[in-house]
C-alpha cells in the first residue's frame, strides 16, 4: 500500500467505501461482508453488516481470523498469519480496474487446512487479473472450531439453526454480498467465478453442491482441492468437540454459554481444537456431499477448472473430480502444474509442492512470500503465462469447450481417457491424462 493514498469512492448496500489507486487498478481493503461473529453470533450464521454514515476507510486490511501463529514461516499459506488476529474478520479485498462495466470477477478463498491464513496474502494479490479486466474478491472465512463446531448445547439454544459449517455459511454470504454489491465496482454479478486453493480449494467443491449457493456463480476453479474429503457425521463431530474441550478443562455439560466464554486464542492455541474440524451433513444447508452430487448428477453444472501440482499428490483425485463434473454436460479442464522455478529446483526435485502454483495463477511472483527478487525473467514469463490462461478461463464464454491462453496454447475440455494441460518448465502442452502419476515418484530403499 502506497504511503500517500490516491483515494476512490464507492457506494455499497451498507455506505460509502474509500478505496486508492494503486498500480493503476482500484484496491480496497477490508471490506466487511458480514457483522463481526462475535459474542452471542459466535458459531451463528453470519449476520448483515451494520450500515455505517459517513466514509469507511477501506485503504488497510483489517485482522485475519484467529489461527496459530508462526507454525512453519517457509511454506506459504501454511505459516499462520503474523500481526493482529480476531474472530472479528470476516472482510473482504476487492481489487477492480478502473472504470470497468461489466466485469467479470474472480471470488478466491485461501488455502491453509481449514485453520489457517488469509485472503490478504500476497501471493493472492489481484493486481494483474485487473489489469486484465478481471475484478479479484479475496475472502476471509472463519477458521478451526470457530468455523466448523458442532456441540450438544449449541443445538440445544437454536435447534432450529443449521449445525456447523459456519465457514460455508461465511462463503455463500460472499456470494451475495458480491451479487448485491459487485455492480458498484464495475462487476457482472452474472459472470462469477468461485476459486479455491486447498482447503479453499474445498469450499468451492462444497459450493457446488450446497442449494444455497446455486445461481451465485457461473464456473468454478479448484487447485489441489478436497473433493474426495467424506463429512464428518454430526455425532462423530459432536464426540470431538467434546473430547477436544475436555483438553483444556471444559466439560461435556457446558453450556452455550460457557462455550462462548473461552477465548478464540485458547482455540487456536490447543491443537485438539484447532484442526481436523470439517464439515458435516445439514438437512436444512447442506443435505449431501459434493462427491455424492456429483455422482447422482445434482451437483451446480459450471465450467470447472481443476488440478493439482506434480510433487504433492492429488492428481488422480482431481481427475476424477473433472470426470465426474463433465459428465454433467459443461466442460471440465484439467492440469498439473509441473513448473518448478531455479531457484527452487534443490528443494523441489520431484516436482512443485503445495501451493506452488499460486504465484503463477496470479502473476503475483513480487508480492508473493516465495517470490521476489529470486524469481527469474523465465518464471516472470511462465507466470504471465498461466496468469492468461486462469483469466481466459473465468471470461470464457457459455457453450466453449475451448479457450487460447499462454500465447497460442489450445486448452481443450478434458474428457474421460482424454488430454490434461501440463504447466511445465518447456511451455504448456495437452498430454494424456491417465498416463500422468498421481504425485512425485515413491522413494525406493
Amino acid at each position: 500500500m502506497p504511503a500517500e493514498i490516491d483515494p476512490v469512492m464507492v457506494d455499497v448496500e451498507a455506505g460509502t467505501l474509500m478505496g486508492s489507486r494503486e498500480n493503476g487498478v482500484l484496491v480496497f481493503r477490508g471490506v466487511p461482508y458480514a457483522a463481526p461473529p462475535v459474542g452471542e453470533d459466535r458459531w451463528r450464521a453470519p449476520q448483515p453488516v451494520a450500515p455505517w454514515q459517513g466514509v469507511r476507510a477501506a485503504t488497510a486490511h483489517e485482522t485475519a481470523c484467529t489461527q496459530p501463529v508462526d507454525l512453519d514461516t517457509t511454506v506459504a499459506n501454511f505459516g499462520g498469519v503474523n500481526g493482529g488476529q480476531s474472530e472479528d474478520c470476516l472482510y473482504l479485498t476487492i481489487t477492480a480496474p478502473e472504470n470497468a462495466e461489466g466485469a467479470p470477477v474472480l471470488v478466491w478463498f485461501h488455502g491453509g487446512a481449514f485453520f489457517l491464513g488469509s485472503g490478504s496474502l500476497g501471493s493472492y494479490d489481484g493486481t494483474a487479473n485487473a489489469s486484465d479486466g478481471v475484478i479479484t474478491v479475496s475472502v476471509n472465512y472463519r477458521l478451526g472450531a470457530l468455523a466448523n463446531f458442532v456441540h450438544p448445547a449449541l443445538a440445544a439454544e437454536h435447534p432450529g439453526e443449521p449445525r456447523g459449517n459456519y465457514a460455508l455459511q461465511d462463503s455463500v454470504a460472499v456470494l451475495e454480498w458480491v451479487r448485491d454489491n459487485i455492480a458498484a465496482f464495475g462487476g457482472d454479478a452474472e459472470r462469477v467465478t468461485i476459486a479455491g486453493q486447498s482447503a479453499g480449494g474445498g469450499i468451492v467443491t462444497n459450493l457446488l453442491s450446497l442449494p444455497s449457493a446455486k445461481g451465485l456463480f457461473d464456473k468454478a476453479i479448484v487447485q489441489s482441492g478436497s473433493l474426495l474429503l467424506p463429512d464428518r457425521d454430526v455425532a462423530a463431530a459432536e464426540q470431538m468437540a467434546v473430547e477436544g474441550l475436555k483438553t483444556i478443562g471444559i466439560e461435556e455439560d457446558a453450556t452455550a454459554a460457557d462455550l462462548r466464554s473461552i477465548s478464540a486464542q485458547t482455540f487456536a492455541a490447543s491443537e485438539p481444537l484447532r484442526a481436523g474440524f470439517f464439515f458435516t451433513p445439514d438437512s436444512s444447508f447442506k443435505p449431501t456431499s459434493t462427491i455424492a452430487a456429483l455422482r447422482a448428477g445434482t451437483e451446480a453444472d459450471v465450467p470447472l477448472l481443476v488440478g493439482a501440482n506434480k510433487g504433492e499428490g492429488g492428481f488422480a483425485g482431481a481427475r476424477t473430480f473433472a470426470s465426474l463434473a463433465g459428465d454433467a454436460g459443461s466442460p471440465a479442464f484439467l492440469y498439473r502444474f509441473d513448473y518448478t522455478p531455479a531457484f527452487r529446483a534443490e528443494k523441489w526435485r520431484d516436482g512443485p509442492i503445495h501451493s506452488a502454483e499460486l504465484m503463477f495463477a496470479f502473476d503475483s511472483i513480487d508480492q508473493s512470500s516465495w517470490g521476489g527478487e529470486r524469481a527469474d525473467a523465465d518464471d516472470r514469463a511462465m507466470a504471465a503465462k498461466v496468469n492468461s490462461c486462469w483469466i481466459a478461463f473465468i471470461k470464457m464464454a457459455p457453450g466453449q469447450r475451448t479457450f487460447e491462453c499462454a500465447d497460442g496454447f489450445t486448452w481443450n475440455a478434458y474428457e474421460k481417457g482424454g488430454n490434461a494441460a501440463i504447466i511445465a518448465n518447456g511451455g504448456l502442452e495437452m498430454a494424456p491424462a491417465d498416463e500422468l502419476p498421481d504425485g512425485p515418484p515413491k522413494q525406493t530403499e
